[in-house]
């Protein structure tokens, strides 16, 4: 692909993302102070199957507005060629897929179950929703977890920590966002590189993602609901990734390739912003009380995802300068194993466990700190340019 013109210009908006993050947090704990009910109503309005709410359909379609934007950038020929350097592209994949997930794990379960347990409270619990398609009767036990019945409906009360840990594990398993094309133009990396392992971890995310979430969840001794994951992989990714392929198609051979990349690419970019900033208006709009009544939550959350992404950006940029990749590919290749798919583990994390649920909150964090950590990494790429050959 082409210098995306979006991309090159840096929107002012963009520049201030972490402020509007910040303000759109403040503004959903308003609102949920002003109106409690907003968010659990919005929360309802779901695709039920067998009585189960597995879709919901705001989030849906704010995930769908976040996504888009990104699988249209997705040139698939694109793809097949940069394949051909194989280095960058194996060591993104064993990153993102072989060593992140479980160095989350690790992380998340140290900081979470025995760092800041008495912080957390050893007793806190949190009310999640029942895995897709489980019927167990009340005081039934599911993994760590006890189904039990509020107003009627059926959850299942897990220790708090859990939840979180749930969160923070499906940060671990979804790499690479819409973001990283940002950090690897201003790392001054190869655009072409981090496009295609974008492209990569999209599609691999349709098979990894359910897979390593499943188990990881079940390892942490929490709902492992197979079908509820594979769904939303197909409402989450794979379906912006056909609206993108076939609109991409579409436009350039009625508009041409110049009007899609000089055009209607600068015209999403508020698009994905602001869908993302209304989520995270709805998501706050529901927690305000918990961070009100306990703000250092965010601390014991923060923690493990700032050890993590430290350690796997490290991780990723020794690997690379060991294999003496090129500096254009090293930056970007490290990057993207640092930064998370935010979108897709708030979403999922909403629809598996409930939008009230410490998972959701966990992943909500976890954008909060990406912003400002990615923007010191890419400084640090910057000062670090002549530890790499120019070729």
């Amino acid at each position: 692909m082409g210098q995306d013109t979006t991309t090159r210009k840096m929107q002012g908006f963009e520049r201030l993302l972490t402020l509007w993050v910040f303000l759109c947090m403040g503004a959903g704990i308003l609102l949920g102070r002003l109106a409690p009910g907003f968010a659990r109503t919005l929360d309802g309005i779901t695709i039920d199957v067998d009585g189960a709410p597995v879709v919901s359909i705001p989030i849906a379609i704010c995930l769908f507005f976040m996504m888009y934007p990104i699988m249209v950038k997705i040139d698939f020929a694109e793809v097949v060629a940069a394949g051909k350097s194989t280095r960058p592209v194996l060591l993104t994949l064993f990153v993102n897929w072989c060593v992140k997930p479980f160095t989350m794990l690790g992380i998340s379960s140290l900081f979470l179950g025995t760092v800041f347990l008495q912080f957390i409270g050893p007793e806190a619990t949190d009310l999640v929703t029942l895995p897709f398609g489980l019927n167990l009767p009340e005081g039934a036990q599911y993994g760590a977890g006890t189904v039990v019945v509020q107003e009627g409906v059926k959850f299942l009360e897990i220790p708090l920590w859990r939840s979180y840990l749930a969160g923070c594990i499906l940060l671990g398993v979804a790499p690479c966002t819409a973001m990283v094309l940002v950090w690897g133009y201003l790392a001054r990396g190869s655009d072409a590189h981090t496009l295609v392992m974008v492209a990569i971890n999209s599609l691999a995310m349709l098979v990894l993602y359910g897979v390593l979430g499943g188990f990881l969840l079940g390892v942490g001794r929490l709902p492992v609901p197979w079908q509820a994951l594979l769904l939303s992989i197909g409402v989450y990714v794979a379906l912006p990734l056909v609206a993108g392929f076939v609109s991409r198609k579409w436009l350039i051979a009625v508009k041409g390739e110049a009007w899609f990349k000089g055009r209607f690419l600068h015209l999403l970019t508020p698009v994905t912003v602001g869908a993302l900033l209304l989520t995270l208006v709805l998501l706050f709009s529901f927690k305000g009380d918990v961070i009100l009544e306990n703000p250092l939550t965010i601390v014991w959350i923060a923690v493990p995802l700032i050890v993590q992404t430290l350690l796997v950006f490290g991780l990723g940029y020794a690997m690379a300068r060991l294999f003496r990749l090129r500096y254009a590919e090293a930056a970007p290749t490290a990057m993207i194993g640092a930064s998370n798919h935010f979108e897709v583990a708030i979403a999922t994390a909403v629809m598996l466990f409930g939008l009230s649920s410490g998972a959701a909150l966990a992943t909500v964090v976890g954008v909060l700190i990406e912003v400002p950590l990615m923007l010191m990494l890419v400084k640090f790429c910057l000062r670090t340019q002549g530890w790499f050959p120019r070729s």
